[in-house]
């Protein structure tokens, strides 16, 4: 593949439709400055919840094919923002969803039943492998994925981040696995992230407009849970008021996942303001230059 520039980024997610909500401003803006732009999905997110009424059916306690079904919408999401390399982690279907709990503090955690090759329990260097390949051959200076809580504490999401941490220093080692490419170490490595100011923010103005369902039990001035990041820990903020527009476009492709009246659409904190500022935590590699509001600009900058 040929791209504009000899930049090229890596976005390692856990099922289709977290590319669009956490990085789809971020991914489209890179495509349009000529980027090369990789995504590898580690399962198909065949355990997600069917929000059409019509394709109920498709649920894994039910008939099943939900993973499918959101293989295409990926498919249509990944056009509308432009990404022509986006991949499933050792090809569709190699790792299995595994599912998920609600604690009662309000995060995630693996389910009492887990099903057959679920992801979160695969053998670490079996998928670290399949990254790695990846890695070697695409040759990234840029490596995006998740904290070490995946967030929200989705057990695909923590195993991602191991994974995509992993296959990052195995990618880089001479003398491992020499089968799978020239080694390549990559420059940068950043976590996504939610900034506290700008929730903290969010939450004032939700509430003001009288909005007491959405984000309920969290409040403006009260305890965050732990998917929100303190700002002194955030590196980058990436200005996506140009595509911000086709990372919406893109979340819609994925209907099964995302109600096209939800909150991301319609409410006091849907909308381009709230969803164009992708923030990231810089784990390694040196920042680049700070813009005015002390986050770098560009997650390139530097190289």
């Amino acid at each position: 593949m040929r791209f504009m520039t000899d930049h090229r980024m890596l976005l390692v997610h856990a099922h289709p439709d977290d590319e669009s909500i956490g990085t789809g401003a971020t991914m489209a803006r890179y495509v349009d400055e000529g980027v090369g732009v990789t995504l590898v999905t580690c399962t198909a997110g065949e355990m997600g919840e069917v929000l059409v009424p019509d394709l109920a059916h498709l649920a894994y306690e039910k008939e099943g094919g939900l993973g499918e079904r959101r293989r295409g919408e990926l498919d249509e999401a990944m056009r509308v923002l432009g990404v022509t390399d986006h991949r499933f982690l050792g090809g569709f279907g190699r790792f299995h969803d595994s599912g998920m709990a609600w604690h009662e503090d309000g995060h995630a955690i693996p389910a009492e039943s887990i099903p057959d090759n679920a992801f979160w329990t695969t053998d670490l260097i079996e998928a670290a492998d399949e990254l790695v390949k990846v890695i070697r051959e695409v040759r990234p200076q840029v490596l995006v994925t998740y904290d070490q809580f995946g967030g929200y504490g989705h057990p695909d999401h923590i195993q991602a981040h191991r994974v995509a941490m992993y296959a990052a220093q195995l990618g880089a080692a001479p003398s491992y696995r020499v089968d799978l490419g020239e080694p390549h170490d990559i420059t940068k490595i950043y976590w996504t992230a939610m900034s506290e100011s700008r929730m903290r923010e969010s939450l004032r103005k939700l509430r003001e407009s009288g909005d007491t369902e959405t984000f309920k039990g969290m409040e403006p001035d009260g305890k965050l849970p732990p998917f929100v990041t303190p700002d002194e820990l955030i590196s980058a903020r990436v200005d996506g008021s140009a595509t911000v527009g086709r990372k919406m476009d893109a979340l819609r492709k994925h209907a099964t996942q995302v109600e096209q009246d939800g909150h991301f659409f319609s409410g006091a904190e849907s909308g381009h303001s709230w969803w164009s500022d992708e923030y990231y935590r810089l784990v390694k590699g040196t920042a680049g230059p700070a813009g005015s509001d002390g986050f770098e600009e560009d997650l390139f900058a530097g190289l």
